[in-house]
């Protein structure tokens, strides 16, 4: 038998797989690295300069034309794979070292490109292993086992990370521990996949071919839209509060409450938003899309802006309230069910951004920008919040929720037929 046989390999089996390893990386650097950071005693002016973690993800879409003439995808996501198991086993043994900071930030630099590679190589998988049927078919298994990977991440890791401080009162240790079963996992996958994953006739490398992708006339495209100021602007602020809250949010849950925190416990973090949180952010994610799908987005994007962005205000309220653990729990889980119904439209408003002849490409375009939009606000965060207080920080997130609002205004609704 052939062994690119589609009957020998299982879509079922190998598509959890691959989005599982694509979800895993990307919430391990940057939100889990925000915890270890935290309780590694760095300050929240550093933690904040950490979302330059972002960069791999905004600029990717120049290297995802190498990614097609070079090799094929498959290969591509065997060798990133390979490459995060490796990161991963660095990164344990770097968080011993004295200055684990520089060491486990470089660390999570290329553990960031390399799954930013892995994104354009295995949606490009997607593409060619699956007939459009399948694929169809198989958009809400890659995004469930996308959230499943977040919920491992921001949730089991950090309550193991948080049990084995808590038992052996040794920090380093529980964040050595964490990452090398992050190590394990992907080493996993690696040898899986290795052996798993089909080989698609169309998989092929396409160095050599005279053709190339139209590098320029796909940014031209893009930039040539009716509005793409409005859009790009849009982009950007539609989740300014969020850039700036999203990496000082565990931290204020784990500062003690006399530098203006809740003082939770590390295993309690990774329950609240590994669980708890990731749960109402499916429901709203999967809400959100059902109800645009119902009536379209142009009579959804106004509510569903509001409730990404008025959740928010529980940080304001619980830093000021300083409310019990299970106020906690249900705040927490109202901010991210916001924040996955609002964001919902967003995304769907990007998919409109796209030209049906360069889909892929001006998709990933238009998520570079938004993932820009994150870093540089994010990066200043750490020091806003550092000036500010935590009470002071909220009201300020809660501003910043307002450009987005106003831009709304601006941006075109029409569907591309």
């Amino acid at each position: 038998m052939k062994k690119n046989s589609p009957s020998q390999r299982i879509p079922w089996i190998y598509i959890p797989t691959l989005y599982f390893a694509e979800g895993l990386p990307y919430i391990i650097v940057n939100s889990v690295s925000v915890i270890m950071y935290k309780k590694m005693g760095i300050s929240n002016q550093l933690i904040g300069m950490t979302s330059i973690l972002y960069l791999p993800w905004v600029i990717k879409m120049f290297w995802g034309p190498a990614v097609d003439i070079y090799s094929t995808k498959r290969n591509w996501i065997i060798l990133m794979q390979l490459g995060m198991g490796i990161a991963f086993i660095a990164l344990s043994m770097a968080v011993q070292f004295q200055s684990f900071f520089l060491f486990t930030l470089g660390g999570f630099i290329i553990v960031a490109f390399m799954s930013a590679t892995h994104d354009i190589a295995a949606d490009g998988f997607y593409m060619l292993a699956l007939d459009q049927k399948q694929q169809a078919l198989f958009v809400g298994v890659r995004a469930t086992f996308y959230r499943l990977a977040i919920l491992f991440g921001s949730g089991l890791l950090v309550v193991i990370a948080g049990k084995v401080e808590k038992n052996t009162l040794n920090i380093p240790l529980s964040w050595t521990i964490v990452l090398a079963i992050a190590a394990a996992v992907f080493l996993g996958v690696f040898l899986f996949h290795r052996f798993y994953l089909p080989f698609p006739p169309n998989d092929f490398s396409r160095k050599g071919e005279s053709q190339r992708a139209p590098f320029l006339e796909i940014f031209r495209s893009y930039f040539s839209q009716n509005k793409i100021v409005a859009i790009v602007v849009f982009i950007l602020v539609y989740r300014l509060g969020e850039a700036v809250l999203s990496k000082m949010a565990a931290p204020f849950l784990l500062d003690q409450p006399k530098a203006g925190g809740l003082g939770l416990q590390t295993q309690t973090v990774g329950y609240v938003y590994g669980t708890v949180g990731v749960l109402s952010l499916t429901v709203g994610g999967l809400l959100g899309g059902w109800l645009i799908s119902k009536f379209g987005l142009r009579r959804c994007i106004w509510p569903m802006a509001l409730l990404l962005k008025a959740p928010d205000l529980v940080y304001l309220y619980m830093a000021v309230a300083k409310p019990a653990l299970a106020q906690i729990y249900f705040l927490v889980a109202l901010e991210q069910f916001g924040y996955g119904f609002g964001f919902t439209a967003f995304m769907v408003f990007l998919m409109l951004t796209t030209d049906e002849k360069y889909k892929t490409s001006h998709f990933a375009i238009s998520t570079g920008i938004m993932a820009l939009g994150m870093m540089l606000p994010g990066m200043a965060s750490g020091f806003l919040q550092n000036a500010l207080g935590y009470v002071n920080f909220f009201i300020l997130v809660i501003c910043l929720t307002v450009p987005g609002l106003l831009v709304l205004f601006f941006i075109p609704l029409e569907e591309k037929g």
